[in-house]
């Protein structure tokens, strides 16, 4: 009996319209993808600034952003397992006190090595935001359009790291770096304040048989209507569910999200030095590298657009070839111009992925009961790529040249692409639960 309760509720969650509730669960959920965006920016601004001052050594810059990838890494697992036991609303509840309050605290770090401890605590609560953020879009999301909000969530959550520059360009030489993490932590808080009342996620209490309690969210939910049964048919089988294998899925997710994470991190932390190798006068190469940035808003508003429209295979299944064969052609340009189109190319690429892949995809190749301690390995396990790849393309550059890079690059996007298409399952407007 009280599974065909969870059945129906699963259908009447399903066909919902956008709500006021939707809504707010939706710019709750943006704004602290916004101030996470905001938070890794900065951390290469202060560091940059407190080197400068003689307040640090380059050896406690290093520990500086080591402990930030990983409290990244702690926060993704410990976000999974308390948002798949304790629930959703915890979680949430959790990881913005956690980086909120360490952010705050250290605006007053006496010296270096107490900055590195908040910045290590911060960044778990950070870690954990990004887990439970887009899962909670995800979950909240009328079915037919799931896919356009958790990538629009992507494409606001980009718009922190201009933002920060902008911040830090402006906030950092006038008044040093206490202001910015004094800042963060005090919107971080107020953030905290307006996300008191956030409710639990229906899909979350019906997977625990919390059938009361799930209807009474689903009701706020339905509240601007529901589908008829003609468009619920239409859409796309809505009725079909996902089978989820635990290992094939967890295997796909960290493929996925760690190649769009090391193809992304590595082309945009490395292009001044990559462009230096290449012995091409940039003359700013801050300037280039920002002229190629503007495809990120592009692809995230592509990602977003196409997500739903074509599904999550054929979005993402292009994107990582694309990426491959724009980043085989960009190994042989030998101009400015040429470099700033191919670089704006795979930009957008790397966007299209950011905003299907790690938005969207990897939370909905998990039932609701391990979605949470899915997303988080496989983002935990993407963080720890990337703590490696500085010390990999290092390497690489010493022993080989540039263009290496980008066949490495390419071979990754093309294994992730054929990984998405022959194992992972299209979730598009299907059951997850």
């Amino acid at each position: 009996m009280e599974v065909q309760e969870g059945n129906q509720l699963q259908i009447r969650l399903d066909k919902t319209h956008e709500s006021p509730l939707f809504y707010k669960v939706f710019a709750l959920v943006s704004g602290g993808m916004i101030l996470d965006a905001a938070d890794v920016y900065m951390a290469s601004a202060v560091a940059s600034s407190t080197l400068k001052s003689g307040w640090s050594t380059i050896q406690q810059n290093s520990y500086f952003l080591s402990s930030g990838f990983l409290g990244l890494f702690i926060g993704s697992l410990i976000a999974g397992f308390i948002g798949d036991l304790k629930g959703r609303r915890v979680a949430y509840q959790i990881n913005l006190l956690l980086f909120g309050s360490f952010t705050f605290l250290g605006a007053f770090a006496p010296n270096m090595y107490f900055l590195i401890f908040c910045r290590l605590m911060a960044s778990i609560g950070l870690g954990s935001e990004i887990v439970t953020g887009y899962s909670m879009v995800n979950e909240f999301a009328p079915v037919h359009s799931r896919g356009k909000w958790c990538a629009s969530a992507s494409l606001i959550a980009n718009c922190g790291a201009p933002i920060t520059m902008l911040l830090c360009t402006a906030i950092i030489p006038r008044f040093g770096w206490r202001p910015m993490f004094f800042g963060i932590g005090i919107v971080a808080a107020i953030l905290w304040y307006l996300r008191r009342d956030i409710p639990e996620s229906p899909r979350w209490l019906i997977a625990h048989g919390r059938e009361k309690e799930a209807q009474t969210i689903i009701e706020k939910l339905e509240v601007n209507g529901s589908s008829n049964a003609k468009e619920f048919k239409a859409s796309n089988k809505p009725h079909e569910k996902v089978h989820h294998s635990f290992a094939v899925s967890l295997f796909v997710a960290t493929v996925a999200v760690s190649a769009t994470i090391i193809c992304q991190y590595t082309f945009t932390s490395w292009v001044p030095t990559l462009l230096v190798q290449r012995h091409i006068n940039i003359g700013n190469s801050l300037g280039l590298s920002t002229l190629m940035m503007l495809g990120a808003p592009v692809g995230c508003a592509i990602g977003a657009y196409l997500i739903d429209k074509i599904g999550r295979k054929l979005t993402i299944v292009p994107a990582f070839f694309l990426t491959a064969v724009f980043g085989m052609m960009y190994a042989q340009q030998s101009s400015m111009q040429g470099v700033v189109i191919m670089g704006f190319l795979l930009t957008t690429c790397f966007y299209i992925l950011m905003a299907s892949v790690v938005a969207v995809y990897v939370a909905e190749l998990f039932p609701t009961k391990f979605r949470f301690r899915g997303s988080g390995i496989a983002n935990g396990i993407a963080k720890l790529f990337t703590v490696a790849m500085p010390i990999a393309v290092a390497w690489l550059l010493s022993v080989t040249s540039a263009n290496v890079i980008f066949w490495i690059i390419s071979a990754i996007a093309l294994f992730a692409g054929a990984v998405v298409w022959f194992l992972g399952d299209e979730t598009n407007q299907k059951d997850i639960s």
